[in-house]
């Protein structure tokens, strides 16, 4: 009985592995799927670009008042060693705080800035999933550093160093998203996804750190980040597989990063990013002590103070994807009128005298930043697409380089601008900015009739892996009917795989060299 009981759990047992092997291969063949597979890399890279900006906002309510403290026990040891000396080095301690706190803050972007021209380049020879694996490791790094940290040296090797990663994770995940959605209305639509997901780690972190910092202590929250990047980490080597990946050995060599800079449609851009990021990287150093001041806030509302501003976000990005796709030959328009925006919402901001009514102009800040972003990143993929190699390592590259450039002076200079010129001028000036550079978005308004660059149409026809890439990313626009250009009446591939003259447009219309 013993035998035939031990018989039967054996046999149980062999079903259950059978079963399980059977699921275990279902899975894989799922994965495999190309629609599923990119699903799971666009949930990949969103995961990975929350993490960044949660890091990069949740350290706001923590790292000032942790200082502090971690000042207030330097000046008591040294008060007991020093008696005589310890009013003046507590005093050359507050001046120095607010540049500290300044220098910190900024490290994470100015380290990115340096770094970017580089991991672009890497980008475009690896591929993308190394570099986002890569990515995905430093910044767990950084983050249990940031946990562990105990002093102000540690917490700006931090800060760099997350800085590093993300100018690997960041770059190659919207790099990577631009390359498997290649039909127009996908890509904005997935590129869409991305920025909400963005949007949402910078705009939730700083109350999530201010609660779990409160109830449980500095390093809760950075674990709980940690925890969440290691498991991105480990879906996005068990998915991607980089190390085994046969995608970079048909991959072409991407235009060199320098001839994309001074491309004058990118530059544009880059240009608009820059500018309408501003008002947003210039205001969070600087809106905390500005309401003190002028509406006795208190912490909770300063907490919760572009909380709010989410939602309009995501409404925006909504909006641009759905008018995107039905009237995708304004995309310049969408960038222009979010740039306004911007600009009336930051000249509103001194107005404001209660917290009610500053919710108002920072949520049209985010709404015309929602805007700008969700138009103009697949603009940049289209532009690399028609004028150069379909590799976007270095065009978002360029991208993160625009963002950085904001995030990097913030911190540091709005604080110096408002001492000097006043919060009013402060917001004056960042508005003026961003209605003055609308109207260069003007200068896009014909991308949508662009032909695709002869290098490009040349290397199609080239034998060897170059070519075979380029071949199979014109297969795949073809099989799914891919309009090239952003409008309804913009060049097409027709059946053959010939570019098929804009229709609305005569021969003579798109046949000048600014189409070329």
């Amino acid at each position: 009985m013993a035998s035939e009981g031990s018989i039967g759990l054996a046999q149980s047992a062999a079903v259950k592995l059978s079963e399980m092997g059977e699921r275990t291969k279902h899975l894989g063949n799922a994965i495999q799927d190309p629609d599923r597979q990119r699903r799971i890399i666009l949930i990949i890279v969103c995961v990975a670009l929350l993490l960044d900006n949660m890091l990069y906002m949740v350290i706001v309510p923590i790292i000032p008042d942790y200082l502090v403290s971690l000042e207030q026990e330097a000046e008591h040891a040294q008060a007991v060693l020093h008696m005589n000396n310890s009013n003046s080095t507590a005093h050359i301690g507050k001046e120095n705080f607010d540049v500290e706190i300044g220098v910190l803050f900024a490290s994470k972007a100015i380290l990115q800035l340096l770094v970017n021209p580089f991991t672009g380049t890497f980008i475009d020879r690896v591929g993308y999933d190394i570099p986002l694996l890569i990515g995905l490791t430093i910044m767990f790094l950084s983050t249990c550093i940031f946990a562990f940290a105990e002093n102000y040296g540690t917490l700006f090797a931090a800060r760099s160093l997350q800085g590093l990663g993300s100018a690997f994770a960041d770059t190659s995940g919207i790099a990577m998203i631009a390359d498997k959605y290649t039909e127009e209305a996908e890509r904005s639509r997935a590129l869409g996804i991305a920025l909400a997901f963005i949007s949402f780690g910078s705009l939730v972190a700083p109350p999530f750190g201010g609660i779990l910092y409160e109830f449980a202590g500095k390093r809760v929250p950075f674990i709980v980040l940690a925890c969440i990047c290691l498991a991105d980490g480990i879906l996005c080597l068990t998915v991607l597989k980089p190390f085994s990946s046969s995608a970079r050995e048909n991959m072409p060599i991407g235009t060199p990063i320098y001839k994309l800079m001074i491309d004058p449609y990118i530059a544009v851009v880059a240009g608009a990013l820059t500018t309408c990021n501003i008002p947003l990287a210039f205001l969070e150093p600087t809106i905390a002590n500005w309401m003190e001041e002028t509406m006795n806030s208190s912490q909770w509302e300063i907490g919760l103070t572009w909380l709010p501003a989410f939602f309009p976000h995501v409404l925006g990005v909504y909006l641009t994807v759905k008018l995107a796709g039905q009237y995708p030959h304004l995309q310049w328009f969408y960038g222009a009128l979010g740039m306004v925006i911007i600009g009336a919402s930051s000249c509103t901001v001194p107005a404001c005298k209660t917290f009610g009514q500053l919710i108002w102009p920072l949520c049209g800040i985010c709404f015309g930043i929602a805007l700008v972003d969700t138009a103009l990143l697949p603009t940049l993929a289209f532009l690399v697409d028609v004028r150069h190699v379909s590799v976007y390592g270095s065009v978002y590259a360029i991208a993160d380089i625009s963002y950085c450039v904001a995030y990097a002076l913030g911190p540091i200079v709005a604080g110096q601008i408002v001492h000097n010129f006043g919060f009013i001028q402060l917001n004056l000036g960042m508005g003026l900015a961003n209605v003055l550079y609308a109207p260069a978005l003007l200068l896009l308004r014909n991308v949508c009739l662009m032909k695709p660059s002869h290098s490009e149409r040349n290397m199609l026809l080239e034998e060897g892996a170059t070519g075979l890439y380029d071949t199979i990313k014109m297969e795949e626009r073809q099989n799914k009917g891919k309009i090239l250009s952003s409008a309804g009446n913009c060049v097409s591939v027709d059946e053959n795989g010939t570019f098929a003259q804009p229709r609305g447009y005569s021969e003579e219309e798109t046949s000048g060299p600014e189409y070329i």
